[in-house]
């Protein structure tokens, strides 16, 4: 246990870490005047620097965010007063009783502090509104509550795959288990344990649920699926009085939600700190790929007029050059004046994940300028170089120079484009990478998850990104 909090601690500090360097980036950019100088774009990035601010004081606050959702009707708002062991949350027989996202506060046990927050149904009439709020709570929140009563509908698994794109683990809670009986409830369960991993086909016709579907990856682990009794349905006991009469009362039952109560708390314990990171740097990389978004996008037109002037200019020089060596030479220095000036332009981190993405397209760049001076020494009988210096004993030399010159200036103005473009590319998606980027450290943190987490299922869901 000591081993697994010092490594929640770890990835707590690499995430705050992580952060810091971010806005510490940014706040260099304002103090610099890059930002500021630019009125437009610094009302553009506004709420993504506000949203980093943010999580860096949600992390330094250590409160950890769940966050009950599913359709109308499902028991959401009980689920969550079983486990405060209070009626805080309104509760009713009408649909939409939750009409906005709302939090409360709970430390079970004494020790974490965890923000509990309700949601209004994913499927409510006329609700676009709130169910783009509840998306909006998914994107905060560190583990997600997924709660249905009985089998899942076809509208509940596509807001279930829905909630599974935010990549943030899930625990799906089946309720009112009360209204089943055991056979049926095992039944259901077999179900949900395989529907829940949202790694599954649906055929044309949803139909029965077991023929509907064809399994694509594993079922669900013990900890993220849970049964649960938030708000039993009354029953009606018999009562027999000392004086001989029998009358019949309804009685409610206590809720049954010790399992999940059980079940959070361990995942708590186990990985709450680390999942307390890790979403906290998908917020992260979140907002600065955001910020580098709109950079690149405000600062089209003058990074277009940039490429194409040194696209300009390196065709012009390669085809003046008469030494093939120069043109290896100076056209890579151009590439990387090149790539220098969109950085500055656009005032976005490189990092050594966009050096080394770049540094290959410029070597492809040279490479075509090589086997561009190769392929007309081939066609033509003698290289550019060749024939400058041989130019004066043959005057028809001068053709072939002409020639080779032309067709290099053509490859080496396609290399500075293509150069350009790859910098565009690279400069945006690789400000979360490099040492202690937000995709770095992700990346660190799943490879370090143990076999036996809930954030084992989320590694494997990020495969393909990571």
């Amino acid at each position: 246990m000591s081993s697994s909090r010092n490594l929640q601690e770890t990835h707590l500090n690499r995430a705050r870490a992580s952060l810091r360097q971010a806005l510490s980036w940014y706040g260099y950019l304002r103090k610099s005047g890059k930002l500021s100088s630019n009125p437009e774009l610094v009302g553009l990035v506004k709420p993504e620097l506000e949203a980093l601010n943010a999580t860096l004081n949600k992390l330094d606050s250590n409160v950890i965010r769940i966050a009950a959702f599913g359709l109308v009707s499902r028991g959401k708002s009980a689920v969550l007063n079983a486990l405060l062991g209070d009626k805080i949350l309104q509760t009713g027989p009408l649909n939409g009783v939750t009409q906005w996202p709302r939090s409360v506060r709970w430390q079970p046990g004494g020790k974490v502090l965890v923000e509990l927050i309700d949601t209004p149904g994913l499927d409510e009439i006329e609700g676009e509104s709130r169910a783009d709020m509840a998306r909006e709570v998914v994107h905060q929140a560190d583990l997600i509550l997924f709660v249905v009563s009985g089998d899942i509908t076809r509208t509940e698994y596509q807001a279930l795959l829905e909630l599974r794109q935010a990549q943030k683990p899930l625990i799906l809670v089946f309720n009112k288990i009360d209204l089943y009986p055991d056979t049926d409830q095992e039944a259901i369960y077999q179900n949900l344990q395989q529907l829940g991993a949202g790694h599954y086909a649906t055929s044309s016709t949803w139909g029965n649920l077991n023929t509907a579907v064809a399994p694509q990856g594993k079922p669900l682990l013990p900890d993220e699926i849970v049964m649960v009794a938030a708000e039993p349905a009354p029953m009606e006991v018999r009562v027999e009085w000392p004086d001989g009469r029998v009358s019949y009362e309804w009685e409610t039952p206590p809720p049954q939600v010790d399992e999940l109560k059980e079940t959070i708390l361990n995942i708590l314990n186990r990985e709450g700190r680390s999942l307390l990171a890790l979403n906290a740097l998908i917020q992260a990389r979140d907002s600065e790929a955001t910020i580098a978004q709109k950079t690149i996008d405000l600062r089209e037109q003058e990074a277009e007029d940039i490429i194409w002037q040194f696209t300009k200019y390196k065709a012009l020089a390669v085809m003046l050059n008469p030494i093939a060596f120069l043109d290896i030479l100076g056209g890579t220095v151009a590439d990387l004046a090149l790539i220098r000036a969109l950085a500055k332009l656009y005032g976005l981190p490189m990092t050594s994940y966009e050096a080394g993405k770049i540094l290959k397209t410029i070597l492809f760049s040279s490479g075509g300028l090589l086997l561009g001076e190769l392929g007309s020494s081939f066609l033509l009988g003698l290289g550019k170089s060749t024939a400058a210096i041989t130019s004066g004993d043959n005057p028809s030399n001068i053709t072939a120079f002409a020639g080779s010159a032309i067709a290099q200036a053509g490859i080496a103005g396609y290399g500075a484009y293509s150069v350009g473009k790859a910098a565009q590319v690279y400069l945006e998606k690789g400000c979360t990478w490099g040492q202690l980027g937000a995709s770095s450290v992700i990346q660190e943190i799943l490879s370090q998850v143990d076999q036996n987490t809930i954030l084992y299922r989320l590694r494997q869901e990020l495969g393909l990104k990571y």
